[in-house]
């Protein structure tokens, strides 16, 4: 998912955080947009693999094109015709991808200076205040989020927790793209599981037909581990559209509550994989269609599907869809939003 560049500011620099150990799992966060900017896994000969695509520093992600590892919200993924109504009130939000919203806005919290809480060797804890109205929604929020290294094992925690003055839909996540060859080389390679047997087709503009469509027999059966390639090589109505995976999956019911992976990625090479689990409904697969619209550590265009987002969420457009809606999106005074997301990395 990649929005037009955004033209250089006089920004301040943003501030850096490295969590983990010099001989484990190690990650920088950035300040701005809660950001997720570097993965570091060891692997049993000593060296080190980067795992997520990155820019060549912090402050490249002020203006390159793109959700690089950002925290995004207020709602994750697409609302159609950049609107909602909810309680009988229409509510127009400013669009930012033709006539839709797309990840909270154009200056979605992707785009904001969050705040640290709490840092410590193996976690940091960032929160955000979102005012009344702030790119249309309802009432105020306040965001966290919270990075925490898992001391037993190479696996990394992300929590999301919000509070509303009003009736708000409200869907955070994290939006890295990975690359388990440690490079920006194409992940066509590499195997892709995911736990679910149906997935949300689109429309032309990428929003949700409403529907469910089984995934079997389909270029989106991924209850198995496949190739990517073999995928993205299907000549089908719905990969046209995105120019590749870009779809919500409907995660089976273990899956949706945590106790399976939701998904499981191989390297092209074999020498490293990952788990992620989640507690929310749907997983975005984004097969990177746009990275080559942006620079990667070494200044140069990223290859096409040089990595894969795998983004849980609420479903996109879950406020339009009164079905969808039931799934929690919908968040109200007095109520808190919790939803994890874990990566385990296994070398």
């Amino acid at each position: 998912m990649i929005r037009n560049p955004v033209p250089p500011t006089a920004e301040p620099a943003p501030a850096v955080y490295t969590l983990g150990t010099a001989d484990g799992l190690q990650i920088q966060v950035s300040s701005h947009g809660g950001r997720w900017l570097s993965c570091r896994v060891p692997l049993p000969d000593g060296s080190r693999r980067e795992a997520i695509l990155g820019h060549t520093t912090a402050a490249e992600h002020l203006h390159e094109p793109g959700f690089f590892g950002a925290i995004v919200g207020r709602y994750a993924n697409r609302l159609a015709g950049a609107a909602f109504t909810l309680d009988g009130r229409h509510h127009a939000l400013p669009a930012n991808e033709g006539a839709n919203q797309l990840h909270g806005g154009p200056e979605g919290f992707d785009r904001r200076a969050w705040t640290v809480v709490d840092h410590g060797p193996r976690h940091l804890r960032l929160a955000l205040h979102s005012p009344d109205g702030d790119q249309g929604y309802p009432g105020a929020l306040d965001a966290e989020v919270e990075y925490r290294l898992d001391p037993a094992q190479p696996a990394l925690t992300l929590r999301f927790g919000a509070r509303v003055t009003a009736p708000c839909p409200v869907s955070l996540t994290s939006h890295p793209y990975f690359n388990l060859d440690g490079d920006a080389a194409s992940v066509q390679e590499h195997r892709l599981r995911v736990a679910a047997t149906a997935m949300l087709p689109v429309r032309a503009d990428m929003i949700p037909t409403g529907e469910l469509a089984a995934v079997q027999g389909t270029a989106f059966d991924l209850r198995q581990a496949r190739r990517i390639g073999d995928g993205l090589g299907r000549d089908e109505p719905q990969l046209l559209l995105a120019g590749g995976y870009d779809h919500c999956y409907a995660l089976d019911a273990g899956a949706a509550r945590g106790e399976l992976a939701a998904a499981e990625l191989m390297a092209g090479d074999g020498r490293l994989a990952m788990r992620l689990y989640t507690d929310y409904p749907g997983l975005q697969v984004c097969s990177g269609n746009f990275v080559q619209n942006s620079r990667g550590r070494d200044g140069r265009p990223f290859r096409r599907h040089a990595g894969i987002a795998l983004e849980p969420q609420f479903f996109p457009d879950a406020p339009n869809h009164p079905a969808w809606r039931e799934q929690g999106c919908v968040l109200r005074p007095g109520q808190r939003l919790s939803r994890f997301m874990r990566l385990e990395f296994d070398a």
